[in-house]
Formats: structure tokens, sequence, C-alpha cells
């Protein structure tokens, strides 16, 4: 087939106004304002970084002749990236929105481009013609050509262009396939079998309520908005409303002296000074449990949350929105290299607002390593038996299963044909939650996160209070006399009125639990020298196979259900340990189920051709992955939240190469037509009109591909390790309490403490060592005079 490209020039495209001002939407990413449209990040891209910005996204989606009489997919195949106004939308990103340290390259690349000699130092001698000018800028160039240059970036020699090429295809397919319009609707998910949001989520039009409204009616508002609502402080109100609002919660707060108000607030002089006994940076399963059982045990908790709140029906359970909201970055986040992308939680909740609801108590064999080699006694103790015991029953964790979803039931069934061993993954959400869109929220309070239970303690409690949108800038500390430092509060910054203010929280305990990519540089900033922190990351990488089941096949009957879609269902219902602990170390792989809706799905899946990506994606929703998660030993630093390098061993990489021959056996067990990795070269193979030998020489190859370099797309849902706890200051940052060596009364309660990789999903070994450390902050706390 001949692919006719129709490329949209760039006075054409963007959000349909005819002064183009490069503004895509307006929108405020506010708890009190949840309803507004997202991406409102303005392009400040020049015209000439656009024209080859626009040239490129119309390379990987450009408009093709229809393959099918259906109008979806006619309309979808007719599109092009241009015509849905996606290159402006990555313009403001690139702008705005992403922090990458490399991001730099990105935009000197599109500035190249723009240039003849530019194009030919990127392109090389695709770009020359024998005809004058001879030497052409990139968006002058054929499509045909286009495309041949993108396909020789992904296997280039230099990895500059490797990266080049893996930045540029995840931004293009993520934005145009996550992308809506005012309508909340996507021009290509009829075509490719998707329905958007939930459909059996209605989102709730009505303007949440803040702290200073009248409190009648809370059992409605909390149906609909979640139980936090009157716990909640909304800083976009003047001081004075802000600090009467706290004092009635029992927190003094005093105003700041403003002389001159045309000088920014500062540390020494804040807008605000708010007092408490405990400080939470952080509100996800580590700083949720935390404020828990402070508050719970009499004393007064603030917690600052740097994310939003949304709360069951004002959420949008919209990819790209929810992305864009809930995560780090916006969810564009990645090591230095982009070798490993990276996901994580950025809302109140943190982690476990967003998770995939796996919650797995701390394997045996970790527990026994870090008791005998790491010598940390807390883990053999009774106290972390309870405090797993706690955490497991207040999330209502359980095993079982009413209806598995597509993705499950074929890990599932695939096992099962070939003997391997299979588990039920305990959740935190009961047997009927049949639910794909937990990456988003939930939209019924059904997965218990820490927003539905911790948090919940700390609001019924009345000693506690959430102030979102705020980011903790540094931990405050003084010396004693004898020469130790000790904690003394937090200063932490917002926006108010288009700037930066900064408000104080002095405090008698300082608890911080932002993650293992937060915590670091907020401890670094604060002053603490301890040469560990920072180092030590874990990231548990994954790699992806996929497999095709068509839902009309030859045989009498389709399976999984025809009704069935990959984006469906519980999330992680069913896990495999076959490659667990092949060598006897306590170092493997497990084999689970990803969350892949549109964005991410055509991000991760190999592209070699325009045509190409628009047929994988017609087949989507009947394209089922497994993933192989290893407890990884190779480690990397945390340099800032959005600088992260890392590298994998050569034994890690070894185990995901074990982990995706299985998974491979594993989708053709279960009865794919095709399987496939994630390699650029997007190989595959037809399972049903294959013989045994060119399976397995496919498997073999396919496996055993190098998972480094940029070949293959790695990813990492769980970070930890960078903050280690341990028993000498000379190997970790913290002590068995949770309390840093350096400073006195100063906690860290997150995954950055794991002494190594876990090995399995962490939300309930972070809560367990929460809970663990929150026992040591009460007595603490019983030793000073309460507020």
């Amino acid at each position: 087939m001949t692919a006719e490209i129709e490329f949209v020039s760039d006075n054409s495209v963007g959000n349909g106004d005819s002064n183009n001002d490069n503004t895509i939407i307006d929108t405020e990413k506010l708890l009190w304002a949840p309803h507004g449209r997202y991406n409102c990040y303005i392009n400040s891209l020049s015209s000439r970084q656009m024209d080859s910005l626009t040239a490129i996204c119309d390379s990987f989606l450009p408009s093709l002749r229809p393959v099918s009489a259906d109008s979806s997919a006619a309309t979808f195949y007719l599109s092009s990236a241009s015509m849905a106004a996606t290159p402006h939308r990555i313009g403001g990103l690139i702008s705005e929105r992403l922090e990458h340290p490399k991001k730099w390259l990105i935009r000197l690349a599109l500035w190249l481009l723009s240039t003849r000699l530019g194009t030919f130092i990127l392109c090389g001698p695709r770009s020359l013609s024998t005809n004058f000018p001879f030497f052409h800028a990139f968006s002058q160039l054929s499509p045909q050509t286009r495309e041949q240059i993108l396909i020789s970036w992904s296997l280039s020699f230099f990895y500059i262009l490797r990266m080049l090429f893996k930045s540029m295809k995840l931004l293009t397919l993520l934005v145009f396939f996550s992308q809506v319009d005012e309508k909340k609707e996507n021009l290509s998910w009829k075509a490719i079998g998707y329905c958007g949001a939930d459909p059996e989520f209605q989102p709730q039009a009505t303007p949440l309520k803040t702290s200073k409204q009248d409190d009648d009616g809370d059992g409605e508002n909390e149906e609909c908005f979640g139980p936090l609502l009157r716990a909640l402080i909304n800083l976009k109100h003047p001081r004075p409303i802000i600090a009467d609002n706290l004092r009635r919660f029992g927190f003094p707060a005093s105003l700041g002296l403003m002389k001159n108000k045309k000088v920014p607030a500062n540390l020494s002089n804040p807008s605000l000074t708010i007092y408490c006994d405990a400080v939470v940076v952080g509100s996800g399963s580590g700083g949720g449990v935390v404020a828990g059982v402070l508050a719970k045990a009499g004393y007064k908790v603030l917690v600052l949350e740097k994310g939003s709140y949304f709360a069951r029906s004002n959420l949008s359970l919209l990819e790209g929105p929810s992305m864009d909201q809930m995560y780090m970055s916006g969810g564009l986040l990645a090591t230095d290299d982009m070798g490993v992308v990276v996901l994580a939680g950025s809302t109140v909740g943190g982690g476990s607002t967003i998770n995939w609801s796996a919650s797995i108590r701390t394997p045996k064999h970790v527990i026994n390593e870090w008791c005998e080699r790491y010598e940390l006694e807390l883990f053999d103790s009774k106290l972390y038996k309870e405090a797993m015991d706690v955490v497991c029953e207040k999330m209502g964790v359980q095993s079982e299963i009413i209806e598995e979803g597509f993705n499950n039931a074929i890990l599932r069934k695939g096992c099962q044909e070939l003997g391997y061993p299979l588990n039920n993954i305990p959740r935190n959400s009961p047997p009927d939650h049949y639910c794909g869109w937990c990456c988003m929220g939930c939209k019924d309070g059904r997965k218990k996160g820490t927003s539905e239970t911790w948090l919940v303690d700390m609001v019924k409690s009345g000693n506690g209070v959430i102030l979102p949108g705020c980011e903790a800038i540094k931990v405050l500390h003084k010396r004693r006399k004898g020469g130790q430092k000790t904690a003394t509060g937090v200063a932490f910054q917002f926006e108010y009125a288009g700037a930066k203010d900064i408000c104080v929280v002095e405090s008698k305990v300082t608890i911080v639990a932002c993650g293992a990519l937060s915590t670091p540089p907020l401890l670094k900033r604060s002053g603490l020298k301890n040469a560990n922190i920072g180092k030590n990351l874990h990231l548990h990488p994954v790699a992806m196979a996929w497999g095709y089941f068509p839902d009309a096949p030859n045989s009498s009957g389709a399976w999984p259900e025809r009704d069935k879609k990959s984006y469906e269902g519980g999330i992680m219902t069913a896990m495999s340990t076959v490659v667990a602990n092949t060598d006897q170390s306590g170092y493997g792989a497990v084999l689970q189920t990803p969350s892949l809706h549109p964005g991410m799905f055509s991000g991760l899946m190999p592209w070699i051709s325009g045509e190409d990506m628009k047929s994988r994606m017609l087949r989507f929703s009947r394209t089922a992955h497994i993933f192989a998660l290893a407890r990884d030993k190779g480690s990397g630093n945390v340099h800032s939240p959005n600088s992260i390098s890392y590298q994998m061993e050569t034994s890690d990489e070894e185990i995901l190469q074990k982990g995706l021959d299985k998974i491979l056996r594993i989708l053709a067990a279960a009865g794919a037509e095709e399987i496939g990795t994630h390699h650029c070269e997007g190989k595959s193979i037809n399972v049903k009109k294959a013989s045994s030998h060119e399976f397995e020489r496919f498997v073999k190859e396919e496996s055993s591909r190098s998972l480094r370099n940029l070949n293959t797309q790695i990813c990492s849902a769980h970070q930890m390790g960078s903050c280690r706890m341990g028993i000498d200051p000379k190997e970790s940052v913290v002590n068995q309490m949770g309390e840093t060596w350096e400073v006195d009364g100063l906690f860290v309660a997150d995954s950055s403490v794991f002494p190594t990789a876990l090995g399995v999903n962490p939300m309930v070994t972070v809560q367990a060592i929460a809970y663990c450390t929150a026992q040591s902050v009460v007595d603490v706390l019983k030793r000073k005079k309460s507020i």
C-alpha cells in the first residue's frame, strides 16, 4: 500500500483560534477547580523549531489512505498528528512541563533540523538530493525520507540519536493517543476500541466545597468527594483566612509582618508560620500511615503534599489529564539517559492513589537478608510482624477474584497450560473490584489507599489537616549545646496570586516521606551531608512482551470473550514466580500484568513505520501485555527529582531476558495469534502459522536481545533505597527507628529507606516500615510537652 501523508502547516494547527498564539488550553489544575481543562502549557518554541517538530510528529503519525470502510478507522488513518494539534501540545510540554536534564538537546535538535546544514549533520546523506539546493531542512524532505531517517535514528550507532528518537516517539504517541478535546474525546479512540473514561463513572459537576464553607451535609459531600474534604486547607485564600481555618482545627498560626508588599516572603520573613506537634512531608504509603498513627495518638499533625487532591467524583479517569495532574512531571519522567521510563505518583495519597492495588507482604527471604546481612533486627521483630498485620487489615487486603480481566486471564491460562507456578495477588480492593482505571484514582473509594484509610483516621481524630499544592523546600534545624542538630520544622512554598509564597511550619518532630526520588534532594537542600543520601537507588526494572488475541478467530469462539478489553478489569490479580529465584539467591523476577491505556501502550510498542503503528493500534483492545519485574542488584543515584542516573547490572538484564522467554511462551500457550517484544526492530511471529522450530528460534532470539542502550523500552513504577536504613552512618542515612543519623527529630518514612530492592510491589512494606517509624516518633513526642 502506498501511504499518502498530508502535512499541515504550522499556521493551520493549534487550538482552532485564528490568532494561533501557541496557547493550547487554559486551565487550573487545582483541587478547587477540578473540572478545568488540562494542559494549559504555553508553547515557547520558535516557528522554526515548530516546523521541525510538526514534521517529526507527522512522520510518526502520518495521514494514510484508509484500509477499512469503517468510518472511525477511516478517520483515524486519514488523520495526522498535526491535524489533531499534537505538535503544539508537545511544544507546550517541552516548554513548560518537561523537566528532563537533556531537554535542551531536544530544543537544539529541533533548531538544527530547521536548517540545511543541521539536517545533514543529524540525518546524513538521506537529507541530500540531486537537485539544487541539494541540502534541505528536515520539514522539506519527503514523508518517505523522513520516515527512513527516524528508523535510522532508532538503530543508530550514536547514542544521542537513539535518545532523540526515543524521546520524540514517546512524546508524539503518548500525547496523540491520550489528548482529549472539549468533549473529552480523542479522534482515534473509537477506531482502536477504547471507551475513554470508565463508562460507569460520572464526574461530579458540583464545585468542591472548601474548608471555610458551611459543613452541613458532610455525609453527602463525603460520598461524592471522599472523606478528606473537611481537613483540606485551601492555600488560594488570603493569609488571614488560612490562619483562621488552621486555628479552627487547633493549629496556632501567626501572620508575617510584610512591611513592603512588593518584597516577596522568604525564610527569614515568611508570610505565615504554623505550629504543630508533627509535620509530615508527603501523604503516600509512608506519610499517610505516620500521619494517621500520630493523629490517633492525640498529636497535632500537619501534612504537606506537593500534588493536588482528586477525590472520587472529581477525578477525570482520562489518561492524559490524569497523568498530567497525578504523576510526577506529568508522567514524563525518565532516567538521564532515557534508558528507563519512570512512573511515580504526585497527588494526595501518593502512589497508593494511582497504583495497581497489589498488596504483597515483605517476602521472607528479603526479611532474612535484611536481618542477617544488614543486621537490621527490626524486620525480625514482633513489631514488624504486627505492622504487616495492621496495615493489611487496614487496607482490607484479600486475594479472591470474582471475575478476571483480559491480561490476567491470559497470564493465568498460559501458566496453567505450561505448568508454571501461579498465585493470586493480594489486593487492597474487594473480590468484585473489576476496574481498569485504578491508575487514575479510585472512583468509589473501594481501593484502600492512604486517602481512604490512614488519612481518614487522621481526619476523624480531629488532629490533622492537609495542605495540598505546596512543596517543602527545606527542613529547618538548629544545633544544640552538645553539637547535635535537632529538627525544628519545614519551610514550604506554593503559588499565590501568580507568585511564589513561602510559609514555615514549626514542629517538635519532622517526618519526610516524599518518595525515593524527592526525599534525597530535600535532605540535601536542608544541609544534610551524609554521603549515602541519593545513592543506592533501585528501580525494579520492567521488560514487557505482548500477544494479540483476535476477537473473531477462525475457531468457534473468541477467547478471552469478545467483550473483554485489554484495559478493563482488575489490573493485577495473577502473578507467576517461575523466574523469581532461579539461582536460589533471592534475586530474580516476578511475572505480572500492567495497566496500559492508549497513550502508554503506543509509547511503549515498537515503531517501525507510521502505517505499522496505526495497524498495531487498531488491535490495541485485544493486545495483552505481561511483564517481568526484576529485583535489581544494579543501582543508581538521585541528583534531583527530575535527574536520575541508573544502570542495570548484567545479572539484572539476564533475569529479565529469562522472564521474556517465559512470557512469550505463556502468551503462545494461552492462544495468542501473534507475539512480540518491545525491541525497537519490532519483530513478531504468527504463532498459528509458525512451525515449532520457527517458534523456538523466535523466542530464543527475541528474549536474548539487549535490554540496554535504548534497544528495548524499560519501565519502572517502584523506586526505593535512596536513603537506606542501616546500623552504620557510613553505610546508611537512617537508623532502625527511621531517624536520620545527622539530625535528631528528623525521620524518613518512605520507600527510600529500603536496604535493597524488594522484588515485589512495595506498598505493604512501605506502610509496615512507616508504622514502625511512627511508633518511634510517638515515643519521642511523649518525651516532649504537647502543644
